[in-house]
């Protein structure tokens, strides 16, 4: 995102680690290290830039970290907005719907796939009581079916 008005991926990933600040996972660890997992999985995954900024930003909306008005007028280009909307599950939605909404968005799988790769992490699971961590590998697997991941 070089040479244009944007935000730079430092800036984003210090707006969004700032944003989450306070926050924390399921397992009481800082919110951040989830952020920074998912933006390294991309990279690893060998995810273009806007990717990665899309990975620091991925619940930021809807965790309520930052708002969806703040997204649409950020200095982001559109590509990164789309992910960003297209990785925000709304509430009542159906795992259906979310998951076709990121399959139609390009670039958002991948993102996807490094947030879930995280959050099935086993040594992640393994610090959650039994139904909770029962309950959440049983919804990413699913999840992971129905975007046509393999296991």
């Amino acid at each position: 995102m070089t040479g244009t008005p944007y935000l730079t991926l430092a800036e984003i990933e210090a707006l969004a680690v700032a944003a989450h600040a306070g926050q924390t996972d399921k397992a009481g660890r800082p919110y951040a290290e989830h952020l920074r997992a998912v933006a390294e999985g991309v990279r690893l995954r060998g995810g273009s830039e806007r990717q990665i900024a899309a990975a620091w930003l991925h619940d930021a909306v809807e965790d309520d970290a930052l708002s969806a008005a703040w997204l649409a007028s950020a200095a982001l280009p559109q590509e990164v907005r789309d992910m960003v909307l297209a990785l925000t599950k709304r509430p009542g939605e159906d795992l259906e719907s979310y998951t076709r909404r990121v399959l139609a968005t390009p670039g958002a799988l991948l993102v996807k796939e490094a947030d879930l790769a995280h959050n099935a992490d086993p040594d992640r699971l393994a610090v959650l009581d039994a139904p909770t961590r029962d309950r959440l590998t049983a919804k990413y697997a699913r999840v992971r079916a129905l975007l046509g991941l393999t296991p």
